[in-house]
Order: C-alpha cells, then structure tokens, then sequence
C-alpha cells in the first residue's frame, strides 16, 4: 500500500499553500496497493518535531477514519469520506503545517484495517489508535517537511 501527493514527493518540502503561511488546505493524495481484505483507512497527520514547550509529544494536524477503502484519490482541500476526528488543539478537519522554530516533519499515516471504526465525530487520535489495535492490515505513511519563510 503507499500514499503519495502530486504536491510534494517523500522527505520533500511542503508547498506553503497548503501551510498556516498560504491557503491552509490539504494537499492532494492518492492511495494505491489497498489489500483486498481492508475494509476502512485512517489517516492520521501529525508532526512529531513538536517543540517541548508545547506540551505535547506529537501534534496531530488532520485525522480522518472509517474512509471506505475504495477511495484512492483525496482531493485538494477536501477531507475523504469518513468520520473526521479532533486534532491535537481540538479543531476537526486539516489544519496545516506552522511549525513555530525550524523545518518540522509533517507525517502522513494511512492505515487499512479489517474493520470500521464506528466512533463519533471529533474522536481523538488517542482513541483512534485504542480502537485500531488488532485491526490493522497494513500502513504506509508520507513525510513531507515545512520551515516558515522569515
């Protein structure tokens, strides 16, 4: 399985439109080499570059679940079919890289499970990933890297 962005190749830097610094919308994506078996995505985006002051160890920036698996292209912009769950400041839906110090990691996680999640709207990525343990087929993941422009 593998998730790409025609916006940004892997380990590359991020365009700033998709960034705080430019339009904040979500990159597009595609989504090949799903398993036969799977039977919903999560994507999860987090930056675990996180300075320590705040506060938490790993910022989650966009989490979407119970994506039907037939979905191979995520649109710029638009969040996938799915549930959409609260980011690391409570937000639902994308909120884009704004790293406060220096060029942070920005991780794309796409995860096929066997099964759906069923959880409400505005789950956290904490339970999220409690609810996925032992459901999880296969995973792949996209990193792409943002600094601000002085």
């Amino acid at each position: 399985m593998e998730i790409t962005s025609s916006a940004f190749e892997q380990n590359q830097s991020i365009p700033s439109k998709y960034t705080c610094d430019g339009e904040n919308v979500s990159p597009p994506l595609a989504i090949s080499g799903v398993p036969q078996q799977a039977k919903s995505f999560v994507l999860i985006m987090d930056d675990p570059d996180v300075p320590p002051e705040a506060g938490v160890s790993v910022f989650v920036h966009w989490i979407v679940y119970d994506i039907p698996p037939g979905t191979l292209q995520i649109d710029e912009g638009k969040n996938p079919p799915g549930t959409i769950g609260a980011g690391t400041r409570g937000r639902i839906g994308y909120s884009g890289p704004c790293p406060p110090d220096r060029e942070h990691r920005y991780v794309f996680k796409l995860y096929a499970l066997n099964n759906v999640l069923g959880l409400p709207e505005g789950s956290t990525r904490e339970q999220v990933e409690k609810s996925m343990q032992g459901k999880v087929i296969a995973s792949t993941k996209l990193v792409g890297k943002y600094k601000r422009k002085e």
